[in-house]
């Protein structure tokens, strides 16, 4: 473990307790850029990672993310954001979190080495061929993340393993092996800092990778959002006026004829019925822009 560049002391660690509170404050700022800026090195592996995900969701499999403590926090933080951005259904995107919903309000550490719980949770998550699991551990190396990969494998899911340190266990039981080599934290192991950091951005440029995919963003805008609420619905508006080139008035009407799904209401607003702006992004897999030549 002492190996482990996460574990090692920072440059500016030596002294960081003496310093005024602007000169640490500072010091954090810049770990977390310098974490950040490792991952132009992990863009081939993460463009790898995001079109086998994309893949499997396309071809009606389930993307799930695993993970304990920090990490698990990380993956599920994207992982709870997919249906709301990109209109992936939850039921496809089960998430596998050592300890559970209990976790959430105390994390302990003991849980992340329940190896039979993550084997349990793959099992219950009905993870198995044509599947996708996404593994976020810092070390690479947390009991219940290896057996979440382990378990899932075995039951013909890719894995898609997201780790901050080279040779990481979790890179040989992954199909596509992520390394974020983010380096040593401020506070020396303390992975919820740099390494978290860069783990969250990872897994953000792998989910609008995989969202562009499903057609679920068009010129930068969610289109596969659909309005439920107030805010939505004015985010919604500005979507498709902004697309569709029409006005507010024009969008929102648009909205309303198409429930609230801005991808039929853009075609609406562009002179579509409802059943034919539906019928042709059926015909195009969900894609917008050859309705928009």
């Amino acid at each position: 473990m002492a190996d482990r560049r996460t574990e090692m002391q920072h440059p500016f660690g030596p002294g960081l307790h003496g310093q005024p509170a602007a000169a640490v404050l500072a010091a954090v700022l810049e770990g977390q850029r310098e974490a950040l800026g490792c991952l132009s090195a992990s863009l081939p592996a993460l463009e790898q990672g995001a079109e086998l995900a994309a893949k499997c969701l396309i071809s009606g499999g389930k993307l799930g993310y695993a993970g304990a403590g920090s990490s698990g926090l990380m993956a599920m933080a994207d992982c709870l954001e997919l249906a709301g951005t990109f209109g992936i259904p939850p039921s496809k995107t089960p998430m596998l979190f050592a300890g559970g919903t209990a976790a959430l309000l105390h994390m302990t550490g003991g849980v992340e080495d329940d190896a039979d719980q993550a084997a349990r949770d793959v099992a219950l998550a009905g993870l198995g061929k044509g599947d996708a699991l996404i593994c976020v551990a810092a070390s690479g190396a947390t009991p219940y993340t290896l057996a979440a990969a382990r378990t899932a494998r075995a039951a013909g899911a890719a894995v898609i393993g997201l780790a901050n340190v080279e040779k990481a266990a979790l890179f040989d039981l992954s199909d596509v092996a992520v390394l974020i080599d983010s380096g040593p934290e401020i506070v020396a192991g303390s992975t919820r800092l740099g390494a978290a950091t860069a783990q969250k951005a990872a897994l953000n440029m792998m989910s609008v990778l995989i969202g562009i995919r499903l057609g679920a963003v068009h010129d930068g805008y969610m289109v596969n959002l659909v309005a439920d609420n107030i805010k939505l619905l004015d985010r919604a508006a500005r979507i498709v006026a902004a697309v569709a080139g029409t006005d507010d008035a024009q969008a929102k009407t648009a909205l309303r004829a198409a429930n609230g799904a801005v991808k039929s209401a853009i075609l609406v607003a562009r002179g579509h019925s409802t059943e034919t702006a539906v019928a042709a992004l059926a015909a195009s897999g969900g894609k917008l822009a050859p309705h928009l030549g």
